[in-house]
Order: C-alpha cells, then structure tokens, then sequence
C-alpha cells in the first residue's frame, strides 16, 4: 500500500513540485494539496494521509499553529515541517507543538523522500543543533540514570549517527549494514530506551 502523502504550502509552484515528485516515486501517493491551513484543517482529520509536509510561514493559521491543532484532530497523521531556511526558534515551537521532524525546502529529492520515510518509521528528520535544542527542554526534569548502558557498541554507533542527524541512507552506507539492518537496529534502541521517536533517543544519548 502505498505512503500517502498531503501538502500544505501556499507558494503554488513548490506544492506542485513536490506533489510530482511525489507521485512519480515508487510507494508514495499525494493524497491532497492545500494552500491555506484553514484548508487543510477541514481536510485532514478525514482524509488521514500518512505524512503531512506542512509550510512553516502560511498566510492566516500559521504551520506551527496548524500542526498543533491537527495532531488533536488526527493525531497517527506525522507531520514534516516545511522552511525556507533554518530559523531555530520557530522549528523548536514546531516540533514541541507535535511535528515529527523538518525539512529545509532546497532540499534534493533525494533527501525529500528519505525524510518521509524516516518519519513513517519513527524516526524524526533534524539536524544536530535542533536536536540539541530539543533536549535542553527534556533537561528541565533533571538528569537520567545511564540510559544507553543497555546498548550494544553497534547501537551506540547507530544512535550517535542519529544524533549527528544523519539520514538511514547515511546510516547504512557509514557502517557498511543495510537500510533494513539500520531499521532493525533502531527498533532495538527504541525498545532498550523505552522511546517512540528520534527526538527522544538523542535526549537520552546526549543526557548519558
């Protein structure tokens, strides 16, 4: 069955852009495309895509707030975050108001498609300094006992990988495994540290 995939993004050309690149991959379907987030709003909690790349800067409900209420409407719909550049403090509010990662929207195509499918295998699509930015907000309630110390070194490996934010792809080619392996790896460190998302397993791994 294929991933299927709804855009919200008010610049007309990039929405078509990326619903071609969509719908020309193999496993992926655009469902929807929407250039308001009142739009998208009375769409989605229906519709139920898989994945939503969502523009952070939309004109009325801006993406951040748009992400916030979507998640109580349809909360299994992941949510990829849409920018122009890297504006920390808005990706931060971002992702504390329920988005499973970001994408910068230059982004190769390449990169677009591992990202969705990172994040419909649990994984959250970050670079390092808004990862880090992330765990300073877990740090508030204080220090955790050795969380990694369960890890084999191959899962300490991988889990560095991720705090660094390297893709899967990356992942594989840098250790020499598999895509699959890398997937089972990180299934594996999701269980030992008790976390459902990527955000979480670099919390811990930059707390030890």
């Amino acid at each position: 069955m294929a991933t299927t995939v709804s855009i919200v993004e008010d610049n007309d050309q990039l929405r078509g852009t990326l619903a071609r690149l969509i719908n020309r991959e193999e496993g992926f379907r655009c469902l929807s495309q929407f250039a308001t987030a009142e739009a998208a709003l009375e769409a989605l909690p229906t519709e139920k895509p898989n994945v939503v790349l969502m523009d952070i800067n939309l004109p009325g409900i801006n993406g951040v707030e748009c992400v916030r209420r979507l998640k109580q409407l349809a909360p299994a719909t992941q949510v990829v975050m849409l920018t122009a550049y890297e504006d920390t403090e808005n990706i931060f509010n971002a992702l504390a108001a329920g988005a499973n990662g970001y994408l910068l929207k230059r982004a190769p195509r390449a990169e677009l498609l591992d990202a969705l499918r990172e994040v419909c295998a649990g994984g959250s699509p970050m670079t390092t300094h808004i990862a880090r930015k992330v765990v300073q907000s877990f740090q508030k309630a204080g220090p955790s006992p050795q969380p990694t110390e369960n890890l084999s070194a191959r899962e300490q490996e991988v889990l560095d990988c991720l705090s660094h934010g390297f893709l899967y792809k990356e992942i594989a080619e840098k250790l020499g495994i598999s895509y699959e392996t890398v997937h089972t790896y990180i299934r594996r460190i999701y269980e030992k540290l008790q976390v459902r998302t990527r955000t979480e397993a670099v919390a811990k791994f930059l707390r030890r």
